[in-house]
């Protein structure tokens, strides 16, 4: 195992997020006391899974392997409720634990089934993905996909801790480390510019798994969403900022039915953001544009398509963030000054869109 570093998040129910190679022997600590644990995972990732249950068996835990859908396929009620069911056959108690062993989809699903659960047990995240890390992973949000959105059913439900292990990334597919890049620039974006910096010094490296850079912009991209979460577990305020480039990007995910990647529906999410925030005279034209330059040079989309535009915003308008009538979003008063503009005059956001639409 090469030197791991240790994040910690503060907060009512503070935990630690690993980041290093070859972690699977600190999850015995992380889990202590626990007799039984489930395993959610889904298949292409079947193989981890039986690492992580060998790990277990080791330390005198009782694995329950839980097969589920991949990707957002799993981010369903059905499934948790399946999930359920097998925790209740197994018997499990308040001193067993979940553990969500995959992306972002799969810790979702395996923190919502631990939030639920007993009205709530311990989780951990064994995260496989540079998206799962940086996001799903880290903060307590949980939850799952219902027909009106996405996340729209959930739970804040901090873990026990986190696993985010930088060797599986060799195993991703180049497109998924790529996809996950678009929420480590909407931190930079947002709070820490250095990560743009790294980006347009060397996107090569920064889309290499084996780079020192790509570690870094993880470590970055963490600490981050751990400085914003600390504060504000529920979403009340300042944890917003984190849904920089999501209100559109959900939007498009819901369109494609989930077919599209998050990471690339962000992207674009973001470019949009970008110019909602220039044309209303909340950021500048260089900053905006620079949105689109970082996404570009890592081979992310930044457009789509210009006949989605009422699908679009009808599921922007139960966008989280939306209240009452009135669409809200996250937008920059320049570089890494988040805030949040409040628009209901749709000519304003179709103006925004235009400049994104293909």
């Amino acid at each position: 195992m090469d030197e791991m570093t240790r994040i910690s998040v503060s907060g009512d129910r503070p935990y630690d997020v690993l980041v290093g190679r070859d972690l699977l022997d600190e999850l015995p600590g992380l889990i202590d006391g626990a007799v039984r644990a489930a395993i959610l995972y889904a298949a292409p990732l079947k193989q981890r899974a039986e690492a992580v249950a060998e790990v277990l068996r080791r330390a005198g835990v009782r694995p329950l392997p839980i097969e589920v859908p991949d990707a957002e396929a799993g981010k369903s009620i059905e499934v948790a409720a399946r999930c359920w069911d097998e925790l209740g056959a197994a018997g499990f108690t308040r001193t067993d634990v979940v553990l969500g062993v995959g992306g972002g989809a799969v810790t979702d699903l395996a923190g919502f089934v631990a939030a639920g659960w007993l009205r709530g047990v311990r989780w951990v995240p064994v995260s496989s993905s540079l998206l799962g890390m940086v996001d799903a992973a880290v903060g307590g949000k949980t939850g799952v996909n219902i027909a009106a959105g996405k996340n729209l059913v959930g739970a804040f439900h901090p873990p026990a801790g986190v696993l985010c292990d930088l060797g599986l990334f060799a195993t991703l597919p180049a497109d998924d480390l790529v996809a996950g890049l678009a929420e480590v620039v909407k931190c930079g974006f947002i709070a820490d510019p250095v990560i743009l910096d790294l980006i347009e010094a060397d996107p090569a490296a920064a889309a290499d798994p084996d780079s020192g850079v790509v570690r870094e912009l993880v470590e970055r991209a963490i600490r981050v969403k751990v400085d914003v979460v600390g504060v504000d577990l529920r979403e009340s305020g300042l944890r917003e900022i984190l849904n920089y480039g999501h209100t559109l990007g959900h939007a498009i995910e819901k369109h494609e039915a989930y077919g599209w990647k998050h990471g690339h529906a962000v992207a674009v999410g973001l470019v949009y953001a970008a110019e909602l925030g220039r044309l209303t005279g909340r950021l500048d034209d260089a900053t905006a544009a620079r949105h689109r330059s970082v996404l570009s040079l890592l081979g992310l989309p930044v457009s789509y398509r210009a006949d989605a535009w009422p699908d679009l915003l009808a599921a922007m308008r139960i966008d989280k963030k939306a209240r009452a009538d009135t669409l809200r979003f996250v937008v920059l008063d320049g570089l890494a000054r988040p805030g949040i503009l409040a628009v209901s005059d749709e000519s304003v956001l179709a103006h925004a869109y235009a400049a994104v639409a293909s």
